[in-house]
């Protein structure tokens, strides 16, 4: 009697080139905002990541590649995730509000990007400044934000001459403040500051920017 063949195991499916990808720039996410430029380390990289370093190196180059990388992912994500806000079916105030709900969202959830944006600053933005598409990355924004500020213009609601990036800027500053400096905050002024606190603060965030877009009205 022939002994049963037994089958054989399955291979493991390899991982895909643009899988082990997002796993080395999400890794690198972390590790540049944990430990800043200096600090950072590829090995470390690469075992979040779940790679080889020669495989980081393959995919990226060297550290400074490795960075770069990492810096322009920090914007493509925030982009991403402005464009699940399908602002272009929200009246022009709900938009506002909407992207101002979720800058502060995307700030305290992801406290990688302004940590990573901080060692930037602090290296005077010279990486920055050398990746080539950056302004392409911020560009999506800036025309989603420009429709929306005309269409409040066209309805009436919003003043004309706003400029979508300065606009933006003003945004991002009331978001940003409160949780890049949560800990002195806490500290010095003993503030609450936590979920609840911080989802007030953007509704009051969204009504200061709607405050500024509003027509002025004629002294009484």
């Amino acid at each position: 009697m022939k002994a049963a063949r037994t089958k054989p195991k399955p291979r493991p499916r390899r991982r895909d080139a643009e899988q082990s990808r997002q796993l080395i720039l999400q890794a690198a996410l972390e590790e540049f905002s944990t430990y800043g430029y200096s600090g950072a380390r590829v090995e470390r990289i690469a075992s979040q990541a779940g790679v080889s370093k020669p495989l980081i190196y393959d995919y990226f180059g060297d550290k400074d590649a490795i960075y770069a990388a990492a810096l322009k992912e920090a914007y493509v994500q925030i982009r991403e995730g402005e464009k699940q806000l399908d602002l272009d079916t929200l009246s022009p105030v709900e938009a506002v509000r909407a992207l101002v709900r979720f800058t502060m969202n995307h700030f305290r959830e992801k406290p990688w990007f302004i940590s990573i944006l901080n060692t930037e600053n602090l290296r005077g933005g010279t990486t920055i400044r050398e990746i080539h598409d950056a302004k392409g990355v911020q560009s999506i924004l800036v025309e989603r934000l420009q429709a929306v500020l005309s269409r409040g213009v066209e309805a009436g609601v919003f003043r004309a001459g706003v400029d979508p990036v300065e606009f933006y800027v003003f945004i991002a500053s009331l978001c940003y403040f409160p949780v890049s400096n949560i800990h002195t905050l806490r500290a010095v002024f003993s503030l609450p500051i936590d979920g609840p606190w911080l989802d007030r603060r953007a509704e009051e965030a969204a009504d200061m920017v709607l405050a500024y877009l509003c027509p002025s009205r004629p002294p009484r």
